[in-house]
Formats: structure tokens, C-alpha cells, sequence
């Protein structure tokens, strides 16, 4: 498998938009982690709440529990305490599912803040990057032989710009079809260089 082109200059940018792309990634998975240790903080309200609510609920029913062993009155007293906790229970809730809410929207902002950067790199450069390395291997397999440098002429007849087949010959067709070697070595050529590989 070929990585990287054997011409210093193709490789190079090969390689410094390997590390961009590293960084790139990795900029974005450290704006997104910190976007989401920011978010969490929201839920520090619903902390309290919760807190609160479940403290307030255990005082009432407790004073509920010692008032309703107040002999004939006890159930009556106790009620109050009851139906105050329970409020108190409810406010506790409240700050449940606040806090779950809170931490919805941050794996939601998380995905939103990645799913782009993500995308590019996944649906745009890694596809072009395989796609490099696929036909880079090709070629780097076949310049050895002469099947090899036939097939490299064929290719270059089928993908090169016109004016860069004519500069190696007026009809490199013809010349193709003949075996003509000079032609056939310049067309394998034109296709290594144009994958950054040397003949």
C-alpha cells in the first residue's frame, strides 16, 4: 500500500494535510468537550433543586411521623406535613428533570458542533485520500514490467488532458497501438507524475 507519493513536494502536502486533518479533528473534539462541560454546568441549579427538595421533603416527613403519634389530633396534624411533602417531592422533580434536560441538550449540541467537521473529513477528504491511495498502489505495482507501463499508457490515454498527450507525440494513439517504446514509456510516465510517482 502507498501512504505517500514518491515526489518530495506531492508528498509533503500529503503529509502536512494528514496533520491538519489530525488537528482539525482533534480541534473539534476539544471544542466539543468543553462546549459540553459548559453546558453541564446548567444542571447545577437543578442540583440544588433536587437537593432541596428531597431535604425538605424528609424534614416534613418526619415531622409528619412524630406529630401523627399525637393521641386522637395526630392524623389531623399530620396531614399538612404530608401534602408538604409531597410538594416537596415535586420540586425535587423538577430539578430531575431539569438536570435531564440539560444533559439532552449538550449531547445534542455536542453532535450538532461535530457532525460537520466530522462529515468533511469523513465524506470529502478521507474518500479522495483512499481514492489516492487505491491508485497510487496500483501504479507503484505496475511500473516495473512492461504489461505494466502498457496499462500506465492505456490509463494516461483515457485520463490525461489532450494537450499533455500531444506534447509527447501528434497522434499518441496510433503510436500506442504500434508499441511504439519511446511514446509508451512517456505515457507511463505522464500517469506516474500525475499520482507523484517516479518511473
Amino acid at each position: 500500500m502507498k501512504l505517500y507519493a514518491d515526489r518530495r513536494r506531492t508528498a509533503t502536502g500529503q503529509f502536512v494535510s494528514d496533520l491538519f486533518v489530525v488537528a482539525w479533528v482533534g480541534s473539534w473534539i476539544w471544542v466539543a468537550t468543553e462546549v459540553h462541560a459548559l453546558v453541564e454546568k446548567l444542571a447545577v441549579p437543578g442540583q440544588k433543586l433536587e437537593d432541596a427538595g428531597n431535604g425538605i421533603a424528609v424534614g416534613l416527613s418526619d415531622a409528619g411521623n412524630k406529630v401523627d403519634n399525637v393521641p386522637a389530633v395526630g392524623d389531623a396534624l399530620a396531614s399538612p406535613f404530608e401534602r408538604a411533602a409531597a410538594g416537596a417531592q415535586s420540586l425535587a422533580e423538577a430539578g430531575r428533570e431539569q438536570q435531564h434536560t440539560v444533559q439532552q441538550l449538550a449531547i445534542v449540541i455536542v453532535v450538532l458542533l461535530l457532525i460537520v467537521p466530522l462529515g468533511l473529513v469523513l465524506f470529502v477528504w478521507l474518500p479522495l485520500r483512499l481514492r489516492w491511495i487505491r491508485r497510487a498502489s496500483v501504479g507503484s505495482a505496475l511500473r516495473g514490467g512492461t504489461a505494466g507501463r502498457d496499462l500506465l499508457a492505456l490509463r494516461a490515454l483515457s485520463r490525461q488532458p489532450l494537450r499533455r498527450l500531444l506534447a509527447i507525440h501528434p497522434d499518441p494513439v496510433s503510436a500506442w497501438r504500434a508499441g511504439d517504446t519511446s511514446t509508451l514509456d512517456a505515457l507511463a510516465n505522464l500517469e506516474l507524475r500525475t499520482l507523484g510517482l517516479n518511473a
